[in-house]
């Protein structure tokens, strides 16, 4: 069994062949150059838990990159769409132009609305599954997580923070914060399980706690980061005025409160005793990252 650093490298490596592969079938448009483009690179985390959690569950690594990408490019299209003047307006990510900025706002637009369909088409080829109910239930809880019960509720919610009269409270933060970040990091986290038709308890209550964690991380990095190794525009969050983990706990406690939920998290998994090592790294890895 291949560590989490290594694990991760070759899980980056395979899904950025499988894109590949899987765009190949498109047309030559600057439309599919853009979605490559939005969906290269980056940390991989959220592939890498459906292949990890895949392997604990004995599913092929052939079979789960479909779900693997499938979650990648769904990540990929929020971030496009996030990125646009309507919404967080900006120029920079992964240390490269915004879709918006290389295209146009148009091109950007259709880009991600091809990811975001593209995830979809993932999951339900027969490549994925054998079994169509399993197809389904990938479909159905992938749309819950990234819809207006998941990741958009969250961004919604968090659009509406920012014209609001007061600050969000903490309670507020988190609830939004668990379907902002934590919905596709807990679909991801399942995935294996779905595959399987395995009970995915543990993987839930671990991935709640990892997607709580990340954001943490996420708000200390907007104060500590430095906005070259991070490839984006820090210090955001304090020259808008929101309402962030750091504001209202301070820097100290929101790095505790993320170590807290790592051990949390870690404490998650005993059911698969040394087998969920590599997830248990990647959690650690989560608040470590300076990216």
């Amino acid at each position: 069994m291949r560590g989490f650093a290594d694990g991760r490298a070759a899980a980056a490596e395979a899904i950025e062949a499988h894109l590949n592969a899987v765009l190949s079938e498109h047309a030559a448009l600057p439309v599919v150059s853009a979605m490559r483009y939005a969906a290269s690179g980056g940390k991989r985390l959220r592939g890498y838990l459906v292949l990890e959690g895949a392997r604990l569950h004995d599913v092929r690594p052939a079979q789960a990159l479909w779900p693997a990408l499938a979650i990648e490019v769904i990540h990929a299209y929020s971030l496009v769409h996030d990125d646009l003047p309507c919404m967080d307006d900006d120029d920079l990510r992964r240390g490269q132009p915004t879709v918006h900025r290389k295209w146009d706002e148009a091109t950007a637009v259709l880009a991600g609305d091809a990811l975001h369909t593209l995830g979809f088409e993932l999951v339900t080829r027969p490549e994925c599954h054998a079994d169509a109910g399993v197809r389904a239930d990938l479909a159905l809880s992938l749309a819950r997580a990234s819809g207006a019960r998941g990741m958009v509720l969250g961004q919604a919610l968090d659009m509406a923070a920012e014209r609001a009269a007061a600050p969000l409270t903490l309670e507020e933060i988190t609830d939004l914060q668990a379907g902002k970040t934590g919905a596709l990091i807990r679909w991801a986290a399942e995935a294996g399980a779905r595959l399987a038709q395995a009970d995915s308890d543990a993987l839930s209550g671990y991935a709640d706690r990892l997607g709580l964690a990340f954001q943490i991380a996420d708000d200390i990095l907007d104060v500590e980061g430095d906005a070259g190794a991070m490839g984006k525009a820090v210090g955001k969050d304090a020259d808008r005025g929101k309402a962030t983990f750091v504001s209202l706990l301070g820097l100290d406690g929101a790095k505790r409160r993320a170590e807290a939920l790592v051990t949390e998290a870690c404490d998650c998994l005993s059911v698969y005793g040394d087998n969920a090592t590599n997830l248990q790294e990647a959690a650690r890895f989560v608040i470590a990252r300076r990216t």
